[in-house]
């Protein structure tokens, strides 16, 4: 499957079946939805709710936002109607949650023939481990982290610095990279509180991720802001590429910028903060 290079700072999730939230999400400065068949939806309205997302879909207006819903569990009384009913949704792609094998995955693709990229749930301690398998499905396209779910099963603590994550985290990211998938970083609960969700953020962008799942609009100019190439990052990426581009057509010798070396493995980096820019320019 191509590598999917459209940004992905700010993924928000929004229940498949409440009118005014999916109208709302229409507007919202976001660069993915996560419409929710699971978590948000409750069990009187599972069924109800693949209609309300259908007919939201098929009015459209979500414009470049990628439209990604995830559905209840295999394993589960409404999973695999909600498969089938996502295969003829307007949807960009298919989440599946509660991921342990990359045969959770096979699962769902026999369910939803086509290319409708697959995009798994990690939040099972067995998904952890098993995180490279997964990422290697050839219908698999990102890895989405479930935190809460993830905390839970580990019998963490909650730090801060989210240390008993790092672990977890990092066996994900080294698989998605492997692959070339998207990955986004788990939820940050207390919507109110900008300051945590800003230091979340910058570890989650430190690491590696491409972007956040968000659970409110409030987090929205926060993830944005973190997880998009910054001013600095910009004229650094262009002054290297410049001098790079200078010594090669001089025949040779060293590139230096703020009396650093830069060689081609910085070269690579600053095309790709430049091409990341340029992609989120063109959302505006």
């Amino acid at each position: 499957m191509a590598q999917d290079t459209r940004p992905y700072r700010s993924v928000l999730y929004i229940p498949g079946s409440k009118d005014r939230a999916l109208d709302k999400a229409r507007n919202l400065p976001i660069d993915a939805i996560i419409f929710d068949l699971e978590d948000a939806v409750a069990i009187d309205e599972k069924e109800n709710a693949r209609g309300t997302l259908k007919a939201a879909l098929d009015q459209g207006g979500y414009g470049s936002r990628v439209k990604i819903v995830r559905i209840n569990a295999l394993g589960t009384v409404w999973g695999a109607d909600d498969a089938r009913a996502v295969a003829g949704m307007d949807a960009d792609a298919v989440l599946l949650p509660k991921v342990d094998s990359a045969a959770d995955v096979e699962a769902l693709a026999a369910l939803i023939p086509g290319d409708l990229p697959i995009w798994a749930m990690m939040e099972t301690p067995r998904g952890m481990l098993n995180a490279a398998e997964i990422a290697a499905h050839p219908r698999l396209a990102g890895f989405v982290m479930g935190t809460n779910d993830l905390a839970k099963e580990l019998q963490s603590r909650f730090r801060a610095d989210r240390l008993p994550m790092i672990a977890s985290l990092s066996l994900c990211l080294l698989a998605a990279r492997a692959e070339g998938l998207v990955i986004v970083d788990g939820v940050y609960n207390a919507f109110k509180d900008g300051e945590g969700l800003q230091a979340e953020c910058e570890q989650g962008r430190d690491m590696g991720f491409d972007g956040k799942t968000l659970i409110h609009p409030a987090q929205v100019e926060i993830t944005n802001t973190a997880f998009a190439p910054s001013a600095s990052e910009i004229d650094l990426a262009k002054r290297q590429i410049e001098a790079f581009d200078e010594i090669e057509t001089a025949g040779g010798g060293v590139a230096v910028v703020d009396g650093k070396i830069v060689e081609n493995l910085h070269i690579v980096t600053a095309q790709q903060i430049l091409a990341k820019a340029e992609a989120i320019a063109a959302l505006a």
